[in-house]
């Protein structure tokens, strides 16, 4: 029997890339019950145990409900107005002492899960007119955005897998089982590999782990961390040579295909074998599979990116789409047509590449933002241009980007930090200045990212469920009194302030399903307010040439850069001698989040997640037994933890998860103190990275793995 006075929310889950449609029963301020919402048409229901800790974010007695001065290692509450000219003053004056770029900005990827962090963060930060801006882009999806860029003519413009009409699919370095998926929202992602195999499809996973996807699919091999640019030349020649390259509907839109085939050939699948430990045969017979099947998709995702080949492999992958007639195919991989169109729109946020370079290593930067392996490197090194103030947003980069105790190092030396955070946690500890924002659950939302990769187009808006709280500011708001006393200083005008509902609703309004488009959906945002759930606007559908943003509007196949890389690959790659060092590989949990979620008991109680994965073999030859205390070391650092033996990971392969390394001093994370875990990123090389683009390489670390001193 339901209580009269118990309601019902619906909304979507911010908490991973899967945006799961939620039904949350309250009583007032007090939520009674989180479930799926059996009627949302893109997660169907489904909804993993993440989206039940939005009770407990919101509840948290850790979670910052004011802004906080750091005194020496003392903090104490201060009131907004102070907070904000504090900060603004101390920005200004450093600025006006050593320039716009003595500034630094790092922003989180929970800014993407946020529409007021998007829609207003921009214009603030146009005034500070700094080039020295990092996100969490360049340790994950930059080599996606730049071949989007390159190839299609828009950063965003990344083909989204249409797992629920194909009939073969590769999958390489994805876990969508854990992350439930990533540059890809696809909910519900196991029943969809079932309906897949149930209509007599095929999915093949190639992992450096047996993962929760691979135990899923209906194959999966092994490869050695860093060679899939050599395994994905092995298919594409194969391709080639056996001429089973078929444009199809693309045929018109090919720009220098010619190219690649005169680079690729000396690319066979035997070279490809010796480096990757799958076998030519095999590399063949993946080759003829997706030329072969009705409706093919291969993708990669963060284990092909992050890795010092990821933005070759990004583009080889998208060529063997291409190649099969596979992209703009339904059942193969298609751009999305979401509501609020920042591709489509009058002026599209295309990108820009190398307008600038870095001051440290000489970098290219990608849409304004440089790589963040240079971040620390530029706070500690003097000379003209050098960080002395920074700005981070939703961020936990101590955590997150190479080199942890480098970075710590940096931030200890900075002039001013301030956060935009609602937490004390490994980074925010260094701020001057913490600026929290109202909870997700005391504001509105739309998701303006998740939607352009979509595996479905869908629309829906999200309406507070709790009142903002006294006295608290929103985000934007936040970013918006920032601005507004940050252009008092430069004494400018400060543009009209719309709040972002306004923004999304002209975006709406002038959008693909707007009346103004002629589309029968008519949509708005006092639409979207009378239908509490999730709008269904259809499956993806194909959209070249329209969809281009390219010049000619035809598809770039050989983008210089690219080429020119091939004679590294081969060099680095193919020739390389194998060493005998372990190689350091991270891995996700359905129950965590980047470094997000560990401050709830729900989510960490149990088992200890945070174990080294070493295969049994390779234990043996260390004189390592199952569950020991293990050093595992490489050229920037070591860690002490767990050993767990497993034939689910390669011979010569350990595995790390990402996002623990909670037992740092200062932070106020009780329940993620309990339960600490350490740090992958505590070991990896903020030196090494993709020259192509500066993306990190976290994935195939060569390390060392001994037996614990006694002691720990």
């Amino acid at each position: 029997m339901t209580n009269k006075a118990e309601k019902v929310h619906y909304r979507a889950c911010h908490l991973c890339e899967a945006t799961c449609g939620l039904e949350i029963r309250y009583i007032q301020n007090r939520i009674i019950k989180i479930t799926g919402d059996k009627e949302d048409p893109l997660s169907r229901g489904h909804f993993c145990p993440k989206a039940l800790t939005l009770k407990d974010i919101q509840d948290d007695p850790d979670r910052l409900r004011q802004p906080m001065q750091r005194k020496g290692t003392e903090w104490q509450p201060i009131s907004w107005d102070e907070a904000f000219d504090l900060t603004v003053d101390r920005i200004a004056d450093i600025r006006a002492r050593f320039g716009n770029n003595a500034i630094g900005i790092y922003l989180g990827n929970p800014n993407v899960h946020n529409y007021g962090m998007m829609t207003h963060g921009g214009h603030f930060f146009g005034l500070l007119r700094t080039r020295n801006r990092y996100s969490a882009t360049s340790v994950d999806q930059l080599p996606h955005q730049l071949i989007g860029y390159w190839m299609f003519g828009h950063q965003m413009l990344i083909p989204v897998p249409d797992i629920d009409r194909t009939n073969y699919f590769l999958m390489l370095g994805a876990n969508p089982a854990a992350s439930n998926g990533s540059m890809w929202t696809v909910p519900d992602v196991k029943k969809r590999i079932k309906s897949l195999q149930d209509r007599g499809g095929k999915m093949v996973v190639i992992d450096p782990r047996l993962t929760e996807t691979a135990k899923l699919a209906d194959e999966h091999l092994f490869i050695r961390p860093g060679t899939d640019a050599a395994l994905l030349l092995g298919i594409l020649s194969t391709l080639v040579r056996e001429g089973m390259v078929h444009f199809k509907h693309l045929e018109p839109y090919i720009e220098g295909f010619e190219k690649v085939v005169n680079r690729i050939k000396q690319f066979s699948p035997e070279k490809a074998a010796q480096c990757t430990g799958v076998e030519a045969e095999t590399i063949k017979r993946l080759a003829r599979e997706l030329a072969q099947a009705e409706r093919a998709i291969c993708y990669g995702r963060l284990g092909v990116s992050v890795q010092a080949f990821g933005t070759t492999c990004q583009w080889l992958i998208q060529l063997i789409n291409i190649v099969t007639g596979n992209l703009d195919l339904p059942g193969g991989v298609l751009f999305t047509k979401p509501a609020v169109d920042d591709i489509g729109s009058s002026k599209p946020k295309a990108g820009h590449y190398g307008a600038w370079h870095s001051r440290i290593g000489n970098l290219p930067e990608f849409a304004g933002e440089l790589p963040v392996v240079n971040l620390a490197n530029e706070i500690l090194t003097e000379g003209e241009g050098q960080i002395k103030v920074l700005f981070t947003g939703a961020a936990n980069p101590v955590l997150t980007t190479p080199n942890g105790p480098h970075l710590e190092k940096a931030l200890s030396n900075l002039d001013f930090m301030v956060s935009l955070d609602p937490y004390i946690n490994e980074t925010t500890r260094f701020a001057d200045i913490i600026l929290p924002p109202t909870s997700a659950l005391e504001h509105d939302h739309y998701d303006i990212v998740f939607n352009t990769f979509s595996v479905r187009n869908t629309a829906m808006y999200h309406q507070a469920l709790f009142p903002k709280p006294e006295g608290a500011y929103h985000d934007w708001e936040i970013y918006t009194e920032l601005g507004k006393r940050f252009a008092a200083k430069l004494k400018i005008d400060h543009r009209p302030d719309l709040s972002p509902e306004q923004m999304i609703d002209f975006a709406l309004q002038t959008g693909p399903y707007s009346a103004q488009a002629g589309h029968a959906a008519e949509l708005s945002m006092a639409k979207l307010k009378k239908n509490v759930r999730r709008l269904d606007l259809g499956p993806l559908e194909p959209s070249i040439p329209d969809r281009l943003l390219t010049q000619n509007k035809r598809i770039n196949c050989a983008p210089p850069e690219l080429l020119a890389d091939l004679d590294r690959v081969e060099a680095d790659l193919i020739n390389k001698k194998a060493t005998d060092d372990l190689l350091l590989i991270g891995r996700r949990h359905l129950f965590c989040a980047n470094s997000w979620l560990h401050n709830f008991h729900r989510l960490v109680k149990g088992k200890n997640r945070c174990l080294l994965f070493m295969h049994p073999e390779d234990m043996d030859a260390r004189n390592i037994l199952d569950g020991q205390q293990v050093t595992v070391s490489s050229d920037v650092g070591e860690v002490t933890v767990a050993v767990q033996g497993t034939d689910q990971v390669m011979r010569g392969v350990v595995s790390l998860p990402h996002g623990w390394g909670h037992k740092r001093e200062g932070t106020q994370l009780h329940i993620a103190r309990e339960h600490p875990g350490v740090s992958l990123n505590d070991l990896v090389d903020e030196k090494k990275f993709d020259p192509i683009c500066g993306n990190a390489v976290l994935n195939g670390v060569p390390v060392s793995v001994t037996r614990a001193e006694q002691g720990y």
